[in-house]
């Protein structure tokens, strides 16, 4: 984007509303690629939102430094999927700034995506302002790195690094009025727009 990003809840508000999301995952040790699809629902949660507080105190965080954050759902579906495994969800966000610019700090999450459990990760702008999410689970550790192309078009690449070492990289397009994409583009999820799934 032209624009800058100030901060990291001014990134999570400019990703408010619906996204399509498409997929490419390699997994490394097969040494194949999967496609998927999925679609994405942000909804902006101020500070004193009580699902907020409620994540804070999960993590034993003071609510008060909390400068906001956000409700993500999402239903998604891959290819190597069996019949009847779904791939949806619903979390909760919170952010914490260890900074004055708040461009840096804790990422609360009532689940996570890797593993289920609440989990406390970190967040950062990059130069370029990317946001970089990292979270270490039990048995893994993830590394995120959101950027906009365009205010509707959100590019996301992730490695997961432990009992499943993946690398994946998502175009992420935003779902306008009455359903439509803002890019004019239509499929259907897990219908890959190349052999790579985006």
């Amino acid at each position: 984007m032209s624009q800058s990003i100030a901060d990291a809840i001014s990134f999570f508000r400019l990703s408010c509303g619906r996204w399509r999301s498409q997929r490419s995952s390699h997994h490394l040790l097969h040494r194949r690629a999967e496609a998927g699809g999925s679609y994405i629902q942000v909804e902006e949660l101020s500070a004193s939102d009580p699902r907020l507080i409620a994540v804070a105190a999960l993590h034993g965080q003071d609510p008060g430094g909390l400068v906001g954050g956000c409700r993500v759902s999402w239903n998604a579906s891959m290819a190597w999927d069996q019949a009847g495994e779904a791939h949806e969800g619903v979390s909760v966000f919170g952010l914490i700034p260890s900074d004055e610019l708040g461009r840096a700090g804790l990422l609360l999450r009532d689940r996570g995506y890797a593993e289920t459990a609440p989990v406390a990760g970190r967040f950062a702008m990059d130069e370029r302002d990317g946001l970089l999410l990292t979270t270490s689970y039990e048995t893994m550790n993830s590394l995120e790195r959101f950027s906009f192309a365009g205010p509707n078009v959100r590019l996301r690449t992730s490695t997961v690094e432990g009992l499943s070492n993946t690398a994946s990289f998502c175009v992420e397009t935003r779902v306008v009025a009455g359903g439509a994409e803002a890019s004019g583009a239509a499929a259907n999820i897990g219908e890959p727009l190349s052999p790579l799934g985006w």
